[in-house]
């Protein structure tokens, strides 16, 4: 079993920035990906970038593709969501799932980010 711990959201104003963070901990495990996914009002859960913990670079979905840049830090089973240039259409709750081998996926418990003047 592995925990999942987030951190960042908050509220910002159109065209800013956040940090959401998002770290993995446990025993004896052996991360496989990790991602971070957006929830929006009454609407499914809807994937945003993801790393898989054996390549070298990161996968994005198409609307925040050259926004949005996810980072990680091996030695520390954390990645980093940067985005800048938010726009309203972006305000949701944010959630880190990470899979690990032998388990479906775990979830934090999620981050609010809300863009608005």
């Amino acid at each position: 079993q592995v925990q999942v711990e987030e951190s960042g959201g908050g509220l910002v104003q159109p065209g800013g920035s956040l940090r959401l963070s998002c770290t993995a901990s446990g025993s004896n495990f052996r991360l496989l990906t990790m991602a971070w996914y957006r929830q929006f009002p009454g609407k499914e859960r809807e994937f945003v970038a993801q790393f898989d913990w054996a390549g070298t670079s990161p996968t994005y979905a198409r609307p925040v593709k050259g926004r949005f840049t996810l980072s990680r830090d091996g030695t520390k089973n954390t990645v980093h969501l940067q985005m800048n240039n938010l726009s309203p259409e972006d305000t949701a709750v944010y959630y880190c799932g990470v899979v690990i081998i032998g388990a479906n996926t775990s979830w934090g418990q999620g981050t609010q980010v809300t863009v608005s003047s």
